[in-house]
This record gives C-alpha cells, sequence and structure tokens, in this order.
C-alpha cells in the first residue's frame, strides 16, 4: 500500500520573539505549489509529515485554544475586581481632596514650607517605573519600558542624573541585565495593589525627596484607557503642590477635585469600557469649625496621603492595563488557534482522501491484473 505524506515548512530556528502571546499560535506556513519565494527562504527545512503527526498536531491547537480561551476569562473577571478597587478607594481620595481645598482655603496667600511642596533646583531626578509581573501581554511591558529609555535619554541630553526604582518583576529582570542603569531599589507588586505597597514606594520616595538626594520624582506607569488601548504616561509625583495637584513633566496639571474611574460593560455581546469624570464636591467647611492644630501641620501630614493615594492609584491602573492587554493577546492567540485548525484540517482531509484514492486504485489495477 502506498504511503501518503504531506510536505510541510517550518522554520528550523524560530525567532524568540515570534512566542509572543500575538504570534505563538500563528498558522503554520504549508508547501503550496503556487506560493511565493518569501516562504521558501533559506532558513526553512522540508518536513515529511504524515496523518497521523498531523492529527497530534491538531489535537494540540485545540489543546492550546482552551488554555488561550480560558485565560482570557480568567483576565476579564480580573479586570472587574481592579475597577471595584478603583471605585472602592474614591470616597477616601473624595474626602481627603475635599479636606485639602479647604485648609488650603484657610492658608491663603500664606507662604508655606512643607517638603514635600519645596521646589528646587533640579540637579537628580528619581524615575519609578511601573511594570507588570507577567508575560503574555503583548507589548505592554515594552512600551512603558520604552518609555522609560526615552526619558533617561532625554534626561542625559540635558546633562541630569537620574536614579530608577522598579517596581514589577519584568522591569527588574530587564534592568538586572543592565548595570549600567542606576537603580535605587527594586521591588515587587501583587495581584491586587494595596495601599501597604504603595506606602513602600511612597516611604521610598518621599526620603529621597525630603534628604535632597534627588530633587524631583517622576512616575511611570500604563494609564488605562480601555480593553484595545493603554497609553504610558509620566507623571511629576514630587515636588507636589499645596492643593495636591499631579502635574507632567510639559508642566499641564490635573486638578486633585477631578478624576476619572472606569466601569466595564456590555454592549452588543462583547466587552467595552466606559470612562467617567468625576468633580468632588469642595464644600465649604462650617465657619464654627475650628483646627485644633495649625492649618499647616494638618496639611503636612494630608500631602503623603495624598502622594500614597496617587502612587495606589497608579498601580491599580497599570494593573487593570496589563489585564487588558492578556486579554486581547489571549483572544489574538484564539482566533489564530481556530484558523491554524481550520488549515491543518483541510490539509488532513486532503491527504486522507488521497491515500484512500491511491489504496482504490491499487485495489482495482491488482483485480485487473487478476482477471
Amino acid at each position: 500500500m502506498a504511503a501518503s505524506n504531506l510536505t510541510m515548512w517550518v522554520s528550523s530556528r524560530p525567532d524568540p520573539s515570534s512566542l509572543s502571546s500575538r504570534s505563538f499560535l500563528a498558522p503554520l506556513p504549508l508547501h503550496i505549489p503556487n506560493a511565493g519565494a518569501a516562504a521558501r527562504s533559506s532558513r526553512s527545512t522540508q518536513i515529511q509529515c504524515g496523518l497521523r503527526e498531523l492529527r497530534e498536531r491538531i489535537d494540540s491547537v485545540k489543546n492550546t485554544q482552551k488554555i488561550t480561551e480560558a485565560m482570557k476569562l480568567v483576565a476579564a473577571a480580573k479586570v472587574r475586581r481592579a475597577q471595584e478597587a478603583v471605585v472602592n478607594a474614591r470616597p477616601f481620595s473624595e474626602t481627603l481632596v475635599e479636606v485639602l481645598y479647604n485648609i488650603n482655603e484657610q492658608l491663603g496667600t500664606e507662604d508655606i514650607d512643607i517638603p514635600l511642596t519645596k521646589v528646587r533646583p533640579v540637579k537628580k531626578v528619581a524615575l519609578v517605573v511601573v511594570t507588570g509581573d507577567r508575560g503574555l501581554c503583548g507589548g505592554f511591558n515594552n512600551a512603558i519600558i520604552k518609555k522609560a529609555e526615552s526619558r533617561i535619554r532625554e534626561l542625559k541630553s540635558l546633562g541630569l542624573e537620574y536614579t530608577v526604582i522598579s517596581v514589577g518583576k519584568k522591569g527588574n529582570s530587564y534592568f538586572i541585565r543592565r548595570p549600567y542603569i542606576p537603580v535605587d531599589r527594586f521591588l515587587e507588586g501583587s495581584n491586587l495593589p494595596t495601599a501597604k505597597e504603595a506606602q513602600v514606594i511612597a516611604d521610598d520616595v518621599f526620603s529621597l525627596f525630603v534628604s535632597e538626594e534627588v530633587d524631583k520624582v517622576e512616575l511611570l506607569y500604563t494609564k488605562f484607557v480601555s480593553l484595545v488601548k493603554s497609553e504610558p504616561v509620566i507623571h511629576t509625583l514630587l515636588p507636589l503642590s499645596p492643593r495636591g495637584e499631579i502635574c507632567d513633566i510639559n508642566g499641564v496639571c490635573v486638578d486633585a477635585a477631578e478624576d476619572e474611574f472606569f466601569r466595564l460593560t456590555t454592549r452588543e455581546g462583547k466587552l467595552t469600557v466606559e470612562r467617567d469624570v468625576m468633580r468632588t464636591k469642595t464644600a465649604d467647611f462650617s465657619p464654627i469649625l475650628q483646627f485644633e492644630q495649625d492649618p499647616i501641620q494638618i496639611l503636612d501630614a494630608l500631602l503623603p496621603l495624598y502622594l500614597n493615594s496617587q502612587i495606589l492609584r497608579s498601580l491599580q491602573e497599570s494593573l487593570a492595563s496589563e489585564l487588558a492587554a492578556r486579554m486581547s493577546a489571549m483572544s489574538n492567540a484564539s482566533d489564530n488557534a481556530v484558523e491554524l485548525r481550520k488549515n491543518l484540517s483541510m490539509v488532513y482531509n486532503r491527504a486522507r482522501q488521497a491515500k484512500i484514492t491511491g489504496e482504490i486504485l491499487e485495489i482495482v489495477a491488482g483485480a485487473n491484473a487478476l482477471g
């Protein structure tokens, strides 16, 4: 009986970057007579593949598809948890902003001397880089690391010194492999950021700034825009403004009373994100209300809390962006698996039909020879 084999072209030396979540399920190029010369590159080798190998390959792709679909659903559930964490933190942030506004109204134009608001000539900058702890999330980690590299080049061109505070396992491994980049501290994140984790970062940047080891602290994280879009941003953490405003490197400040949060909803059967801009009501305190302590002392105690809340918010946004990127990457991987299964099944069916046809022809030829 004639054995029917298939000729398939696969790369003998796969590129490590091709194993990303977006491409590790890319359809396997098949050797087709009319295919272009690009499909027959010098790095490709010819492999004889029988029906059994094809069946095993189809089963393997089917199992991988189940894994990627499960990872997509897990990421969607975690995005909801991240959303709830942002919403649950709003009452504290609103009350804190309200107190900050009213204390500043009482202080008026007084010349206050608070360490966190002290502006001095910038000689050294601390960069807090927030990355993820895991891969399989597309270009999420690569985007924020490239943003950090770009900012480091800008600081070098300005003749400024810098140091890095790395948050997240991916960022840690990146900077460890590059000893020429000065790193003050390596920190690891968790599945759900907490105020305790944010306090560790806040204490570190507070000590660096107050001791005048650095003159400015910048926060680099990924802002959560939607399930299919995230944006690496840079915010100036220190020095703070007395009103608690957060500014970017261009001096554009966000009013502390203005905030936005996302809601994960469904639209036409698909997951989507809606963002709402909220304004905290800053009603004046009662005129009979008197502070037992000096307002400057209260402001000196509240600003570190506000710094902690902003760091916590950035960690939550970064986590939501990572999970959304993982959802998108796993969705693409599942789609590629479906396409690959379809192509392999087509090749398998054609090979099986060719084998059956060959067997029938042999039987007929043998019958004719005997007759």
